[in-house]
């Protein structure tokens, strides 16, 4: 297994079995000493965290008009949740195939193309909003259309961060993106709520897919000798079986990845559950529904900078924060008024944010540089594919049943398989649970005594 703070550091043969408990210290290595800035000293990532501010605002414009677009020309939260499917579908589908590519290919050259094709979805969705044109098919085109470029663009985004920072800056630097888009999600559902009511969707549309314009001149202006490149994988037959048996075999990958599938599929389906809390619980507009996004990112900024402080990633931390996030969709489910339902969303989106970073930092940490694409592509394909599984579900429990069961019922899942986890998990590390005043943990269990015999 990988031990340190990067894969430069893993053995290539596994000698001795690998452990919950020692999985645990080996994805928790600092990310270099620093502030919780540091990573933005180095002048590529400043360029790329420019960038991806400006067009990951464009994007959560994009989101919550798309959603209400939806929402507006059916009437359903189902058709909402076929929406999301279908711009998730692709990385269930191909996801896997993307990693491959992503470690076979240039990573900065490979990202000029696919924000350049996002940013031209946009546009066409744009087009025909503006024009008076636009159908329910239309908007699910464009979210398959830009769920088919993620499926490139995520894991070659992920890995070409090592890249930009090298690896004692990777755990700081995928808390500081995580901030970076957090930030912008709580100024594009805004803008989106009042372009929406003022103008229409369209030019929400527009400005995410012009948006893209500033990450395209970051990565131009980059000095590419400044870079720490991964050599490309040259074309073999067996890339994308070797990248499943590599994850299968390390407990540090498969559980994280396990875990943040389940939290994924059924705890993030907040376009659904918002989008009906707004229209049949406290019968809002728009404006609501971009309030409610915000204080899930507002929430989700302060995670991610706390997470960019510890600069460190523990499978405790990761099962923890997936248990809590579990409860409070669960006890938010059922909040009686507006205000302690909209106060809840923060402490929401605070652990939420932990889960998803501290699992992709501690995945990419304790992974070899020649893998890590593919490993990427199956984190973000079980991460945001099992969305088309989730969504669609949950969607018509909450058109059936509504939206206060829907959300519980994401709740309940995620908080069962966080259970089981954490079970399997200390199972595995030979760990129990110690409960004192200073709370719950797990300690290396107390070996048995026919075990400390020695046979002679």
């Amino acid at each position: 297994m990988s031990t340190g703070t990067g894969a430069d550091s893993a053995p290539g043969h596994i000698s001795t079995p690998t452990t919950a408990a020692t999985a645990d210290r080996a994805v928790a290595a600092p990310a270099g000493k620093g502030s919780m800035f540091s990573s933005l000293r180095i002048r590529n990532y400043r360029l790329f965290a420019t960038g991806q501010v400006v067009s990951n605002t464009g994007t959560w414009m994009q989101r919550i008009a798309q959603d209400w677009l939806v929402l507006s020309l059916t009437g359903s939260a189902s058709a909402v949740g076929i929406t999301i499917a279908l711009q998730f579908l692709p990385m269930l589908m191909f996801g896997l195939y993307g990693g491959v590519l992503a470690d076979r290919l240039p990573k900065r050259p490979l990202l000029l193309a696919t924000q350049s094709a996002m940013g031209l979805t946009g546009i066409a969705l744009a087009a025909l909003t503006l024009a008076g044109h636009v159908q329910v098919w239309h908007v699910y085109l464009a979210a398959f259309a830009l769920g088919l470029v993620t499926v490139v663009d995520n894991p070659a985004r992920q890995t070409f961060v090592s890249e930009m920072v090298g690896k004692e800056q990777v755990a700081n630097a995928v808390s500081l993106n995580s901030a970076n888009f957090q930030s912008a999600r709580l100024v594009g559902p805004a803008i989106a709520g009042v372009l929406i009511t003022a103008v229409g969707s369209g030019w929400a549309f527009l400005l995410n897919g012009l948006s893209f314009a500033a990450p395209i001149a970051g990565l131009l202006m980059m000095r590419t000798h400044e870079l720490h490149p991964v050599e490309p994988r040259p074309r073999a037959k067996g890339q994308l079986r070797e990248g499943l048996r590599y994850v299968a075999g390390r407990p540090e990958l498969i559980w994280p990845i396990v875990l943040v599938g389940f939290i994924g599929t059924f705890g993030f389906n907040f376009p659904i559950w918002l989008s009906a809390y707004v229209s049949d619980v406290f019968h809002g507009d728009a404006g609501t529904y971009g309030l409610f996004n915000t204080l899930i990112a507002a929430g989700s900024l302060a995670g991610a900078l706390l997470a960019a402080r510890r600069g460190q990633s523990r499978l405790r931390v990761l099962v923890a924060a997936a248990a809590l996030f579990s409860v409070l969709l669960l006890v938010t489910a059922f909040a009686p008024g507006f205000w302690l339902f909209a106060a809840l969303l923060v402490p929401i989106g605070i652990f939420g944010l932990t889960v998803n970073v501290t699992a992709n930092s501690s995945v990419q940490m304790a992974t070899d540089p020649e893998m890590r694409g593919r490993v990427m592509a199956l984190f973000m394909m079980v991460f945001t594919g099992g969305t088309p599984l989730g969504a669609p579900l949950l969607g018509w429990i909450t058109d059936t049943y509504g939206a206060r069961i829907g959300m519980a019922a994401g709740g309940a899942i995620s908080l069962v398989a966080s259970l089981a986890i954490a079970v399997v998990l200390a199972r595995v590390g030979n760990l129990r649970l110690r409960v004192n005043r200073r709370g719950v943990t797990f300690v290396p269990a107390v070996p048995r005594r026919r075990e400390l015999v020695t046979v002679a």
